[in-house]
């Protein structure tokens, strides 16, 4: 079932360079494929020695050996999103290669484009008969992959996805957040509902608030047309910091597989109720190339969020996240309530919390507070962690070799189901609506001043 064609919409874009292909390069290092061929398609006069020259700058110790084989088994077809015809010819090309390579059939068509082109190139797709219809019993596939973000809006999202819908299968269809594929984020779950430790305390009655922050020290570089279109709550929040609040807030599903988790996630994202937020935008970002002069879009976002549900009626979920800011940080907070002191003096000041750190380092680590040696009874707080790669070391797949691998498996948990986008685009527009000020902030800070106003509105204090 790993025989396949990998087709790439949009080959010598961002993306495909940065990620897809040094992520297929990881799978033939690690065998998990042998039998494939790559076809980039993009407008651009462009071939297969020059995609991967460009993929070679993220792929660390690359062997040379290795890239000349994949450039034998790579192919360049110029086309436009456009333009039916080009599909057509495309299928050809295709066609012909897989009966060279004695290939089955099987295709992975990723888009690597802009969510405005996903109508079109779906109904290609079906219309030239590059991707056909297909069910779990067929015995070839041909699955389509859908990069975030995923439409601009509510409406926009309903529009793509009525229109892939049309044309294709469920089954086929991954709608991919490769934050959901993160060795640290797939382990969430598997900790939770694997350890009788935490899944007794995972609700209101012990837990005091949530804390998901992801911080970046960059700019935003040369995405400045992009950007300046989505903006912090749609770019991140949207998808990657939703989806994080939809994995932490779910029940425990029949099995940590496929369609179980995603019905899982879906009802946390139902329950999602917006409850506050501010925006800010870093000094200089209207200088920004493709940047428009006057731009109020956001780089900065905090929102306050509740789920509207018994487990966890009450317990606030704080999201924060920018561009400029003091340090790069992908990190989770579980903190618990404090207990009440039975000792008569020097009561602990800090609860316990649970931290689960994506980057920089892959960390668990669990607060806990502890007597100082001594005749007296002095606490002290002290970590108890799991350091990833101390264990494993650094051979943790990359984000997009998951993704590729999970879909080739026919594994859909790694699919964003429709109806989580659909919940997740109704708190962001209900945020969006409210039209609030966007204030300024000094590159290399914490944000705007008035995120510390937020922080004392709300009673609350970032652990990081």
């Amino acid at each position: 079932m790993s025989d396949c064609t990998f087709i790439i919409f949009g080959a010598s874009g961002d993306l495909a360079k940065r990620k897809l292909f040094p992520a297929v390069y990881q799978l033939l290092i690690k065998q998990r494929i042998e039998k494939f061929i790559i076809v980039g398609a993009s407008n651009d006069d462009t071939n297969s020695q020059m995609l991967w020259e460009h993929a070679q700058e993220y792929i660390p110790q690359c062997d040379e050996q290795k890239i000349n084989y994949l450039i034998e088994r790579t192919y360049f077809h110029k086309l436009n999103f456009l333009k039916e015809d080009d599909f057509a010819a495309l299928n050809t090309y295709i066609s012909s290669l897989e009966k060279k390579h004695s290939l089955p059939g099987n295709r992975i068509f990723y888009l690597a484009a802009a969510s405005q082109f996903y109508c079109t190139i779906t109904q290609y797709l079906a219309q030239s008969g590059l991707a056909s219809r297909k069910t779990k019993q067929d015995k070839i596939w041909h699955r389509i992959v859908y990069e975030k973000p995923f439409g601009h809006d509510l409406d926009s999202a309903h529009e793509i996805n009525t229109c892939i819908k049309e044309h294709f299968d469920e089954t086929q269809i991954y709608r991919v957040d490769h934050y959901l594929t993160k060795e640290l984020v797939d382990n969430i779950a598997l900790i939770r509902f694997t350890n009788l430790v935490f899944e007794p305390l995972w609700n209101s009655r012990y837990i005091d608030n949530v804390q998901i922050i992801l911080s970046e020290k960059v700019s935003i570089e040369n995405r400045g047309a992009y950007y300046d279109a989505y903006g912090a709550l749609s770019d991140v929040v949207q998808n990657h910091m939703l989806e994080l609040v939809a994995l932490i807030g779910m029940e425990s599903p029949p099995m940590l597989t496929g369609d179980y988790i995603r019905q899982e996630r879906a009802k946390v994202l139902e329950k999602v109720e917006i409850v506050d937020a501010i925006l800010g935008q870093y000094e200089g970002y209207k200088q920004e190339k493709q940047v428009k002069p006057n731009s109020t879009t956001e780089t900065f976002a905090l929102v306050h969020l509740k789920i509207k549900n018994p487990r966890w009626n009450g317990v606030p979920f704080y999201l924060k996240t920018g561009k400029c800011l003091d340090k790069k940080e992908t990190v989770i907070h579980i903190k618990f309530k404090q207990v009440d002191c039975l000792l008569a003096k020097n009561c602990p000041s800090e609860s316990n919390y649970l931290t689960i750190q994506v980057f920089p380092e892959a960390i668990f680590s669990l607060g806990l507070n502890i007597k100082k040696p001594g005749l007296g009874n002095d606490v002290t707080p002290i970590k108890m962690e799991f350091c990833h790669s101390c264990i494993f070391g650094t051979a943790t797949p990359q984000a997009h070799e998951v993704i590729f691998e999970e879909i080739m498996r026919g594994e859909q948990s790694i699919s964003v189901r429709f109806d989580e986008i659909e919940s997740a685009w109704k708190a962001i527009d209900t945020i969006k609506e409210q039209h609030l000020p966007v204030y300024p902030y000094k590159k290399g800070s914490t944000g705007p001043v008035q995120a510390e106003q937020f922080a004392k509105k709300h009673g609350m204090r970032w652990l990081s």
